[in-house]
């Protein structure tokens, strides 16, 4: 008998005959919006799920400086490098220290910018993060962030996925499996991009080999945000959902044959297409917003190419409208040269930002229950870079073992600063935080055991943190 008829059932007469069940019942699921069938399926990957325990946070707007930006001008002031200006460091300081471009005698560079004092809570922040400064007392600062990498791509892959190299779900996606999302027209994980490329690639949103449809879905940078789902010119409605209805029922015979679940993911995309065919022109129009909050962002309608501040917007309205992890990647902070410069500039792009949608988030009650992130994948080196073959001067390394991020919203004890590295700004000497450790706090915050929260895969249990992780109990609240 031939092959393809043998896997002829009565289900498929049922599915595919023209006055059918199987008609009849897609016509029914269509009543209420294509995609309803999916979406109201038990068994979808993206319904939302409960998590361990009740959650300080429901949502996770991740701001990613990519590149390392330099702790020394930004948070973590060091006068005693003042002394050593121009001499190197004692080697008992830097022996055995691995860097990425410079020798460990390299001349010393002071802190470029002066810092001041914030808030009741007295954080230490440089005179180039004005704005920041006005929400000094939402935040919790952590000076003592260590990793185990020391070059931008496995570096980012690490802070991204727990792990330095590609395959590994990243932290959106473990979320997204994790407690699935609210947003019935927009995806789970989305993420947005400003300022360049990036050295982990689409590595860094991926979701390994977690199902497919918990991917990050990046926006893009110019042009329209999202491709494809605007209708092509002359095809109208009715042609789209036949060629729409005619492509789901070949890819659900094929599921019913295959179990692949891949292909189950390409019925999921092409329905969240369909649905934010009529979400995405609003969601991307900022027409709705006021000019006090576009003031208080920076932001500016109808720009043609994505800034930072346009992404801090949109997140903010992509939350609002359920989606559960939106990550912010804004690259150039990668300075082996000019730090001083370039952190200035890279600050002032993202300083008022920032500190708009804290300021945001917390006037429409959403900070409480949002939780924001702020950091690169390193830090910088407290000796200068100078490379005249390289063209490089006064620039800073990279350097994995010590750096800073901040947290603020929720589940987080705003107004504190946790860690401490030593008077050299070259090693945590009080309460180390790993990349493991920040895995774990974030997914405590959304109610997720990060112990519990694991995927088989080639006959071992994974998760995000693999065997390690501690939580940072001194910034819960």
């Amino acid at each position: 008998m031939n092959q393809h008829l043998q896997g002829i059932t009565r289900r498929h007469f049922f599915e595919n005959c023209g006055l059918g069940l199987g008609k009849l019942g897609l016509a029914s699921a269509m009543a209420g919006g294509f995609g309803n069938l999916l979406k109201a399926a038990p068994t979808s990957p993206l319904a939302p799920k409960g998590g361990y325990y009740a959650p300080k946070a429901k949502r996770v707007i991740y701001l990613f400086m990519a590149g390392g930006p330099s702790q020394l001008e930004l948070f973590d002031n060091k006068p005693k490098l003042q002394a050593f200006e121009g001499k190197p460091l004692p080697p008992s300081v830097t022996k055995d220290l691995q860097l990425a471009f410079i020798q460990p005698d390299a001349a010393v560079m002071a802190p470029r910018f002066g810092f001041s004092r914030h808030g009741q809570s007295g954080a230490e922040l440089s005179d180039r993060l004005p704005h920041l400064a006005t929400v000094a007392d939402e935040l919790a600062i952590v000076k003592s962030m260590h990793t185990d990498q020391f070059n931008h791509s496995p570096a980012q892959l690490f802070l991204n996925s727990g792990h330095p190299l590609p395959g590994r779900p990243s932290m959106g996606s473990w979320l997204s499996y994790g407690i699935g999302t609210e947003a019935d027209d927009l995806p789970s994980f989305v993420v947005l991009k400003s300022g360049g490329n990036l050295s982990g690639g689409a590595a860094l949103w991926s979701p390994g080999f977690l199902p497919g449809s918990h991917a990050g879905v990046p926006f893009r940078e110019s042009g329209d945000p999202i491709l494809h789902v605007a209708t092509p010119q002359g095809y109208d409605a009715k042609a789209q959902r036949d060629s729409l209805d005619l492509i789901r029922s070949l890819n659900r015979n094929e599921l019913q044959t295959t179990q692949d679940p891949d292909i189950r993911t390409r019925i999921e995309a092409y329905e969240m297409a369909w649905r934010m065919q009529s979400a995405a022109p609003e969601l991307m129009d900022f027409s709705d917003e006021s000019q006090a909050t576009l003031d208080l962002y920076g932001a500016k309608i109808g720009d043609k190419k994505a800034s930072y501040a346009n992404n801090c917007l949109l997140a903010r309205r992509l939350l609002e409208r359920g989606s559960r992890v939106v990550q912010l990647y804004n690259s150039g902070w990668d300075h082996h040269s000019g730090v001083e410069r370039g952190v200035t500039n890279k600050a002032r792009e993202i300083d008022q930002a920032t500190a708009g949608l804290i300021k945001d988030l917390k006037s429409r009650g959403m900070l409480e229950d949002t939780l924001v992130v702020w950091g690169g994948e390193f830090g910088r080196t407290p000796m200068v870079e100078s490379s005249a073959a390289l063209g490089r001067d006064g620039g800073r390394d990279h350097h994995p073992g010590c750096f800073t991020m901040f947290m603020a919203g929720g589940g987080i004890k705003p107004g504190v600063t946790v860690g401490e590295t030593d008077e050299l700004g070259m090693n945590v000497v009080d309460k180390p935080v790993h990349i493991h450790d920040l895995h774990a706090t974030i997914l405590h915050l959304m109610g997720i055991d990060h112990t519990k929260l694991t995927y088989r895969y080639q006959g071992r249990d994974f998760r995000l943190t693999d065997v390690h992780g501690h939580l940072v109990k001194d910034i819960l609240a």
